[in-house]
């Protein structure tokens, strides 16, 4: 699919441009070049150092923001496919700098469009997230109307063979920023901040949010989202998978969080297919023959009602399915440890949740 093709990844030196690059670098070593295009030269320093161009002469580093047009219409040249993965994605900062996140989520994003465009480019992938479906922080604002520029840039493109569509997922397993890396941390305290013991989100494993662009790239015909079948797992139970028998402080939901996430709205089902192994929100301007596309692979409409949501999902990781994940994805020596010596630990009691009663660790008294 790469041979002799050229890719630019911007947030390139991000978890997952990081992953995507070692992927393409592994499975497809006859691609032309690969361009890590982002704003931190120390990350791309220690990229190199990863990757050295004695091992991996096809990379090639470029120093800029995908605010800056004129810049990634230089990175651009030459290039056949562009994975968009840049993004300012912490919520609370965010909500604290809205315009900040507009410049580089919003109008960054139609840059890229753009720029695409302008350099012939074959095929675009963007990145989202299930904070892009019915939004309630600027984040999910943000991704959604970046979304919405992606799909709708298949309508502008005039003549040109060019293709945009987007790939929606869940949380990135130990990524900077989730919960995981804090529950590691705050363990050896013996107290975990908990928003809230009903709270559920979609997992996935970096590995497979690499597959899901790979799909895209392959089957995109242009203006699909792309989301993927994943398992949901309970905070309660990703508490207790890291850190058994300590303290839970609960510190509640914060601004622009929610209880559950969604991928697909109950409103986004009426325009969705179903196939195997995800799902695809279609264009909502016609683009192309949709019953052509559920017979080439294989896939049926979605029912009516129909929503994707982290609360209701019919498949959810267990507590030593947490444990075996978090060992072979995010430390290879994790062991679970309760509150360390001299530290008191949290009482048992049983918590109700919509699916299920469980025991957990309480909250000290």
């Amino acid at each position: 699919m790469f041979s002799r093709k050229s890719i630019l990844v911007t947030g390139g030196t991000g978890t997952y441009g990081r992953a995507f690059v070692k992927t393409i670098l592994e499975k497809y070593p006859s691609v032309n070049r690969v361009v890590i295009y982002s704003r931190d030269e120390l990350k791309q320093s220690e990229m190199r150092q990863t990757f050295p161009e004695s091992r991996c002469p096809q990379l090639r580093f470029f120093i800029g923001d995908v605010r800056d047009k004129e810049r990634l219409l230089r990175a651009m040249e030459g290039i056949d496919v562009v994975v968009h993965a840049a993004a300012l994605k912490q919520v609370p900062a965010c909500e604290y700098n809205p315009f900040e996140a507009i410049k580089t989520n919003v109008i960054g994003a139609q840059n890229v469009i753009e720029t695409a465009i302008d350099r012939n480019i074959k095929k675009v992938v963007a990145l989202s997230t299930d904070k892009a479906a019915a939004p309630i922080n600027l984040y999910g604002a943000t991704k959604l109307c970046s979304d919405k520029l992606f799909v709708s840039a298949n309508n502008f493109k005039g003549s040109r063979d060019i293709k945009f569509s987007v790939v929606r997922y869940g949380n990135v397993m130990g990524s900077r920023g989730s919960v995981i890396p804090l529950f590691m941390k705050k363990r050896n305290e013996g107290s975990l901040p908990i928003t809230d013991t009903r709270m559920t989100r979609f997992n996935i494993t970096i590995e497979r949010g690499v597959e899901l662009v790979l799909l895209a790239l392959a089957h995109m015909w242009g203006g699909e989202i792309f989301v993927p079948k994943i398992p949901s797992y309970r905070i309660a139970d990703l508490a207790e998978a890291i850190a058994p028998g300590c303290e839970w402080k609960i510190v509640g939901i914060r601004p622009g969080e929610k209880l559950h996430e969604q991928m697909i709205t109950e409103t986004d089902a009426l325009n969705s297919l179903e196939f195997k192994d995800y799902f695809v929100i279609l264009p909502s301007m016609k683009l192309w023959d949709v019953d052509r596309y559920l017979e080439v692979f294989d896939g049926r409409r979605c029912e009516a009602g129909f929503s994707y949501c982290s609360g209701t999902n019919s498949d959810w990781l267990s507590v030593e399915q947490l444990r075996s994940l978090l060992k072979e994805h995010v430390d290879s020596s994790f062991v679970p440890d309760g509150p360390p010596d001299g530290v008191e630990g949290g009482k048992k009691m049983t918590l109700r949740t919509t699916e299920r009663q469980h025991e957990v660790a309480a909250i000290g008294s």
